[in-house]
């Protein structure tokens, strides 16, 4: 246990200029001292222990990238509400001028 006190917290909390209840002390006080003992687990770690990213194998999920023909603009412009010209036709936004 690394024993954060009271006093570490309120020290920390005039530094950081934050006023803090004698209640709020007592609380981050066993909140930053739990912090600290988690964090400094990690040096419990055995050295032989690899590093690793990922602790469940990843597989590639995505589909080939590969280039295949695009629909027709016919079919496309088909399903539309109003086409012109070969063109999806959309209402005019923000009233701006061509």
């Amino acid at each position: 246990m690394s024993d954060i006190t009271r006093d570490d917290v309120a020290h920390l909390a005039r530094l950081a200029r934050l006023a803090v209840t004698d209640e709020e002390l007592d609380t981050f006080s066993r909140q930053i001292d739990a912090i600290v003992d988690t964090v400094s687990a990690v040096g419990d770690i055995p050295d032989d222990v690899p590093p690793t990213a990922q602790v469940v194998p990843q597989t590639n999920v995505l589909r080939a990238d590969a280039t295949e023909p695009s629909l027709p603009r016919d079919v496309a412009l088909a399903g539309a509400p109003a086409a012109e010209e070969g063109r999806f036709r959309v209402p005019r936004i923000l009233g701006e001028e061509l």
